[in-house]
C-alpha cells in the first residue's frame, strides 16, 4: 500500500459532525459541512431573523457582493460574470433554457455526464427539435488523449453547445478540460462545463479557461452548506443567460452590476445563508493545514491514489484511470448487479445498502453505464484515512467481491 504522509485525519475529523461509527467515503455526493461553517450559517440566520426587512431590503446585496468577490478570487475569475445558484443543476438549466436551439442543431454530452444535467439537455432538445449527441468516453481509460479524442470526434458542424464535465460524477474522471474547451470553442462550439466537483478538488482559473459557461458546487469540496453553487458566464455571453426564475432584477438595474447579477441575485425570498458562508468556508478549510488549499488537495489526492491501489489489489483488476486523471475520487467497475432493474437517482444498489447496514461503510455504487453494470466510487476528504479504506476492503471481502 502506498505510504500516506498527511496531517492527522483523526484530529481533523473532529471538525465534522459525521457519525463516528460510519466510514464515510462518499463526500462526493453531497459534501459534508464542518461544525464551524454550520455555526457561521446559524449566525447569518440569526442576523436575518432579528430584522428580516432591513436585511433583505438593505443589506443582502452588499453581502452577496462581498461573498462573490471572495469566491471569484478563489476561482480565478472576474466577479462581474459570477453569480450564485443553489447547485450546478440550476446553473445548467439556466444556460440551456436561455439559449435558442432548433431542428438540426445538436447538443453534445458524454456517457459520463450527470443524469440531472443530461435530462435538462434532453428537455430543451425535446422542446426545440434539436438533437442530443452522446460522446462515448472509454472506462477504463488509458489517458487524457482518449477522452479528448472521443469528445472531439463526436462534435459536428451542427453542434451548437457541448456540455462537458470537469470531473465526471459516476467515474471520478478528471478530464483535460482546458484542451477540450480550446478545441471545441476553436471550432465555434460554446462549452458549458459541469464543474460540480471541481472547486476545492483542483485549482481553477476560470478566466484563463475561457469556457462560455461554467457551473460549480460549493457544498461539495468547499464544504459549504447545502444549496450553494455558482455560475460563471464569459463576458461576451452574459446577455444571453437569464435565470429560470424571473423576478425583480429583470427591471431593477443596480449601478456597478451586470444584468446577470441583477437577475440572479434576487430569485425571490430564499435562504441566502449557504451563499454568505462561502468566504468563511474558504478561509476555514484553507486554515486547517499549514499549506492551505494546495496541501488539502495534495493530501486528498494521495489518499485517492492509495484507495486506487488497495481496490486494484483487492478486486484483482487494473486501475481504470491513470494518475493524471484522478483528483480526490477514484472509481472501479464491479461485477454485474444481482438484477438488471434500472435504478433511479435516489434508489440504492443492494450491495451499497449492505455495506452501510452491515459493515458501516458509506459509499456510492451507481448503475453505470447501464444496468446491470455498476461502479463503486471512493471520495477522499480530510476526515478520511487508511482505516476507512480497510473497512471498505473488509466489507467487499465479506460480500465475496475480493480475490
Amino acid at each position: 500500500m502506498e505510504e500516506i504522509q498527511t496531517s492527522d485525519p483523526v484530529s481533523l475529523r473532529g471538525h465534522w459532525i459525521l457519525d463516528p461509527e460510519v466510514h464515510f467515503l462518499n463526500h462526493g455526493s453531497y459534501g459534508a459541512c464542518p461544525s464551524a461553517v454550520l455555526d457561521e450559517q446559524r449566525s447569518w440566520r440569526d442576523r436575518i431573523e432579528r430584522q428580516p426587512v432591513a436585511f433583505f431590503g438593505l443589506e443582502l446585496r452588499n453581502h452577496l457582493d462581498e461573498a462573490r468577490e471572495k469566491l471569484a478570487s478563489f476561482l480565478g475569475c472576474d466577479g462581474s460574470g459570477l453569480v450564485f445558484v443553489p447547485n450546478v443543476t440550476t446553473g445548467v438549466n439556466a444556460v440551456l433554457r436561455s439559449l435558442e436551439f432548433g431542428p438540426g442543431d445538436e447538443i453534445l454530452i458524454t456517457n459520463h455526464g450527470y443524469n440531472a444535467c443530461n435530462n435538462a439537455a434532453q428537455f430543451v432538445c425535446d422542446r426545440s427539435g434539436a438533437t442530443i449527441v452522446r460522446a462515448s468516453l472509454p472506462f477504463p481509460c488509458r489517458g487524457p488523449d482518449e477522452a479528448f479524442e472521443a469528445i472531439l470526434a463526436a462534435a459536428t458542424d451542427n453542434t451548437r453547445l457541448a456540455l462537458v464535465d470537469h470531473i465526471t460524477s459516476p467515474t471520478g474522471m478528471l478530464l483535460p478540460i482546458a484542451r477540450i474547451v480550446q478545441a471545441l470553442q476553436g471550432r465555434g462550439i460554446d462549452v458549458m462545463v459541469d464543474g460540480a466537483h471541481a472547486p476545492g478538488q483542483v485549482p481553477l482559473d476560470l478566466d484563463a479557461l475561457g469556457a462560455a459557461y461554467y457551473a460549480g458546487n460549493c457544498h461539495k469540496w468547499l464544504c459549504t452548506p447545502k444549496g450553494s453553487g455558482l455560475l460563471h458566464v464569459r463576458s461576451d455571453r452574459r446577455d444571453r443567460v437569464r435565470p429560470t426564475t424571473i423576478s425583480h432584477g429583470a427591471n431593477t438595474a443596480r449601478s456597478g452590476h451586470t444584468r446577470l447579477q441583477d437577475e440572479f441575485d434576487w430569485p425571490g425570498t430564499i435562504d441566502p445563508t449557504p451563499w454568505l458562508c462561502v468566504p468563511f468556508a474558504i478561509e476555514f478549510l484553507g486554515g486547517l493545514l499549514p499549506g492551505g488549499w494546495d496541501e488539502i488537495r495534495a493530501q486528498n489526492h494521495r489518499l485517492a491514489l492509495a484507495a486506487r491501489t488497495r481496490l486494484s489489489e483487492a478486486l484483482g483488476v487494473e486501475p481504470p484511470l491513470p494518475t493524471e486523471m484522478i483528483a480526490n475520487m477514484t472509481a472501479f467497475p464491479l461485477p454485474a448487479a444481482e438484477d438488471d432493474a434500472p435504478r433511479g437517482a435516489f434508489s440504492c444498489d443492494p450491495l451499497q445498502a449492505r455495506l452501510i447496514e452491515t459493515h458501516r461503510v458509506e459509499i456510492p455504487i451507481s448503475s453505470w453505464p447501464a444496468p446491470p453494470e455498476r461502479v463503486l466510487r471512493v471520495s477522499a476528504q480530510l476526515y478520511n484515512d487508511e482505516q476507512d479504506l480497510e473497512a471498505l476492503i473488509l466489507g467487499l471481502e465479506a460480500e465475496g467481491l475480493t480475490c
